[in-house]
């Protein structure tokens, strides 16, 4: 029997949730081109922002030979719209404290060093798992993924650490940072059906049962930093279901500007 034709493949939707997370947050991450803290951030978030695109390009590729059609890594990057996306809401929000999103200021330092600590807490743990998915191609991504966002995950850690044990206003902004953020991170636990289909074919992982292993990497960081843990309640987005928040669409019409001006051209 042909063995490309037993090959076991992830979900299309599991692909791209994947994808999703890494494209938005490294379009966010992006945004701080040009406009870092100090020189050395400025090129360390974008080579964060960077590392991101190239996960999710690859991811898209493996997901676009599947669906076929003439599905392309920019199709799906640049021609489906908010209700398609299937990344975390945590990916998506602005630098800044929620409550002045929308009014003209400076990116909060303090809210991209936690969101990429707590993202990068609970890939580097997804993408370890996924080194032993059935689907080999996914699994040679994520061999390659777990490098880069180890890299991540210690420039956040080091950063928060930094700010939370530093002076007394560095240390309000990353708890108020943390305050605002770690709710959303409730996301991670609640399976959507696109992981319980790659869990059950064998290609994904219970993302649920990392939570323990999470809790650890984030509670150790929070000490040394000397930061309080706030509480998770409230809403649980649903991101990864397609129901977001008011700011991808944003995300979304300064990313996919371009190429939806000038479709099917070549640069």
């Amino acid at each position: 029997m042909d063995a490309q034709a037993t090959a076991v493949t992830a979900p299309v939707d599991y692909l791209l949730h994947l994808a999703d997370n890494a494209l938005i947050l490294g379009q966010r991450n992006a945004e701080w081109c040009g406009h870092g803290p100090i020189l050395e951030e400025d090129i360390a978030l974008s080579n964060n922002s960077l590392d991101l695109i190239g996960q999710a390009r690859l991811l898209y590729q493996h997901a676009a030979a599947q669906i076929g059609n003439g599905a392309t890594e920019d199709t799906l990057a640049y021609f489906r719209d908010v209700p398609d996306f299937k990344n975390y809401t945590l990916c998506e929000l602005p630098h800044l404290p929620l409550m002045s999103a929308t009014a003209q200021g400076d990116r909060d330092f303090a809210v991209t060093i936690v969101r990429n600590f707590l993202y990068s807490s609970l890939m580097v743990l997804v993408w370890d798992q996924l080194q032993n998915s059935q689907d080999t191609q996914l699994a040679a991504i994520a061999a390659k993924s777990l490098k880069e966002v180890r890299y991540h995950l210690r420039h956040s850690c080091d950063w928060l650490v930094r700010l939370g044990d530093g002076t007394d206003a560095s240390h309000a902004k990353v708890q108020a940072a943390l305050d605002q953020l770690l709710p959303y991170t409730q996301e991670f636990w609640i399976a959507s059906p696109q992981e319980a289909a790659a869990k059950a074919n064998g290609t994904g992982i219970d993302v649920a049962a990392l939570q323990h292993d999470w809790n650890r990497i984030v509670d150790e960081a929070l000490h040394e930093a000397t930061l309080q843990r706030p509480t998770a309640g409230g809403f649980v987005p649903t991101g990864k279901q397609g129901i977001h928040s008011e700011h991808l669409g944003f995300v979304l019409a300064e990313m996919q500007s371009l190429a939806r001006q000038h479709p099917g051209a070549t640069w």
